[in-house]
């Protein structure tokens, strides 16, 4: 195999074939770690700036110490070491979907790895997300919660698998939001610009919704790229 190319892990899971990739990009003269999931892309460590601000827009919403965050989605790490970097969080559950991912942050196969699996704050709980989102399971002690932040699915319209469909409507939401204090806060990653009709669901059921757009720049197509960032209050 390539110095600059390699595959450090496949597994077949229930949603596919997952692979884990790194290659060195002579453009961005980084190494880029990769992940698929059968033919499509997942996440790349070479555009990381919309999963930072994620957690960054999310975490600036919510008021009061001692905050207590979910995440859905552990993909290469970055949403949660952007929460862990916010020094009023004390605890962090990320729900990752995949034994795989969970495994290569434990064994330091991505950058973030050691600093996530090190830090007393952070539990990387295997389990899926959007059942547990249902039946009131995000924190392992039945606490409400400060903010629940998700990156897992393209966008709303765009899912990894059609389980996870309900989650998106307004009685899935409801069920979300009654696991979050008054105040607490559903920040959501999008890969696709903004959705009116999302959004109008959203309003049904928290306070000041938005949705920002995120740009980056794609040195490796030579434009401005943009994700969304959904960002809704519980009443």
């Amino acid at each position: 195999m390539s110095a600059r190319f390699e595959e450090l892990d496949w597994r077949q899971t229930p949603l596919g074939a997952v692979s884990l990739r790194r290659r060195r990009d002579p453009l961005l003269a980084a190494e880029v770690y990769e992940v698929k999931l059968d033919d499509e892309w997942l996440m790349s460590s070479a555009f990381t700036a919309a999963e930072v601000d994620l957690a960054r827009l999310a975490l600036a919403r919510v008021t009061g110490q001692d905050l207590r965050v979910v995440v859905g989605g552990l993909g290469l790490g970055y949403t949660a070491l952007a929460v862990l970097a916010e020094p009023r969080v004390t605890s962090l559950v990320v729900v990752e979907a995949l034994a795989a991912v969970i495994g290569w942050h434990e064994r330091a196969l991505v950058p973030l790895g050691p600093q996530l699996t090190a830090d007393p704050r952070c539990e990387l709980r295997h389990g899926d997300f959007f059942a547990l989102a249902a039946t009131a399971g995000l924190d392992p002690a039945a606490r409400l919660l400060d903010a629940v932040i998700v990156d897992i699915d393209h966008s709303p319209t765009h899912l990894l698998s059609s389980a996870h469909a309900g989650f998106y409507q307004p009685d899935g939401l409801r069920l979300l939001a009654r696991q979050l204090i008054p105040g607490g806060v559903f920040a959501l990653w999008s890969n696709d610009p903004p959705d009116r009709a999302f959004t109008e669901v959203l309003t049904e059921v928290f306070a000041d919704v938005r949705a920002e757009v995120v740009t980056f720049p794609n040195p490796l197509q030579q434009r401005t790229a943009a994700n969304t960032v959904y960002l809704a209050t519980v009443r």
